[in-house]
């Protein structure tokens, strides 16, 4: 059985950097620890790798679709291969946590997020969800301009932990389900 883990955000060095990429840094950093068996391809609409991750094989997707397209890749992926979306783990970046948490959900709405609302209208929303924080603007209706800004050289330490601790909440579900990672990540901090 195999398992499908997509790392949100747009293609293009111009966004490469930016919060709304810290899905595809995850996934970058989670076909280097994942012992990569194959380097990132075009297939799918997107760069995708085969891996092993916590002795299960996975698919690391990164739709090249841009954000409010995501779900064109993640199901031509998932079809594909067969998988499930109980077995898709999509990693994104969320506004509502601050950065340096991170949150495991399983199902439920979009929140204003169009890559996840893209991921819903074709799959449905019984997927897996890793919620990055990266906080909120100080200006409310900036929204759009903070999620594609770069990363402020102070935040790139949080940033660091945040990657090391997708993985291994990545890990955990894998290993232990998604409802025993929601109890071990999701404690206040």
């Amino acid at each position: 059985m195999m398992w499908l883990i997509v790392g949100l955000g747009n293609p293009g060095e111009e966004y490469a950097s930016t919060r709304h990429n810290a899905g595809f840094m995850v996934v970058d950093a989670l076909q280097k620890h994942g012992a990569g068996q194959t380097s990132f391809e075009n297939r799918f609409h997107g760069f995708c790798s085969k891996a092993l991750l916590a002795k299960q094989d996975v698919l690391l997707l990164k739709p090249q679709t841009f954000m409010n397209r995501s779900g064109v890749s993640v199901q031509a992926a998932a079809a594909f291969y067969k998988i499930s979306p109980e077995q898709i783990i999509v990693i994104h970046d969320e506004l509502d946590l601050p950065l340096g948490q991170l949150r495991v959900k399983i199902g439920g709405g979009a929140g204003g997020h169009n890559g996840l609302k893209d991921i819903i209208r074709c799959l449905g929303n019984n997927f897996i969800r890793i919620r990055i924080g990266i906080g909120k603007p100080v200006i409310k209706g900036t929204e759009a301009d903070y999620v594609l800004s770069r990363y402020r050289k102070e935040e790139l330490a949080l940033l660091d932990e945040q990657i090391q601790s997708a993985i291994k909440a990545s890990e955990a579900i894998l290993n232990k389900g998604a409802e025993a990672a929601q109890m071990e990540f999701n404690r206040a901090k």
